[in-house]
């Protein structure tokens, strides 16, 4: 099914601008979930539990706000693409490495990871000012989050 059957509130060239700033920041988050996963899963050293605790957390939101975007994509009437082969293709994020990672390193890729995303959100807000105010505001309280976040992993460096 190629056309919407969702009519869109918005017109057809902030559609476009909007679809295009959701599926880049789901992609993104469906990023971001597996990175934090996959150094949820990988994490070793001293403080090892708070680590892995605090990167289910960012799991916890990465999944929350990757509902609430394709949902959003959905209520303008896009098509979420949230599969493995376009966020392959799509992400924007740093790779994050295999294997086992110190407690140390793996806090130093998550802070890289969490600036790269915020700097690509930043972005995104500003592309949506015109576009679509009602998802500039989810972007709003996305980066707000990660900020938030980005902080608490930047503190374990201090």
């Amino acid at each position: 099914m190629g056309k919407s059957p969702i009519k869109s509130p918005l017109s057809d060239a902030d559609k476009e601008i909007t679809g295009n700033v959701l599926q880049a920041t789901l992609v993104d988050l469906v990023d971001l979930s597996l990175i934090a996963k996959q150094a949820h899963w990988n994490v070793v050293g001293a403080n090892f539990r708070s680590v892995h605790l605090q990167l289910d957390e960012l799991v916890d939101t990465a999944r929350q706000y990757t509902d609430e975007v394709a949902e959003r994509a959905n209520a303008i009437g896009v098509s979420p693409n949230g599969q493995a082969k376009a966020v392959v293709e799509s992400s924007g994020l740093p790779d994050y490495p295999d294997n086992w990672q110190s407690v140390e390193s793996t806090v130093a890729a998550i802070v890289d990871i969490l600036a790269a995303l915020i700097e690509r959100l930043r972005k995104r807000i500003d592309e949506t000012d015109k576009s679509d105010l009602v998802t500039q505001d989810l972007l709003i309280a996305i980066t707000q989050e990660l900020e938030k976040a980005h902080w608490m992993w930047q503190a374990q460096q201090a």
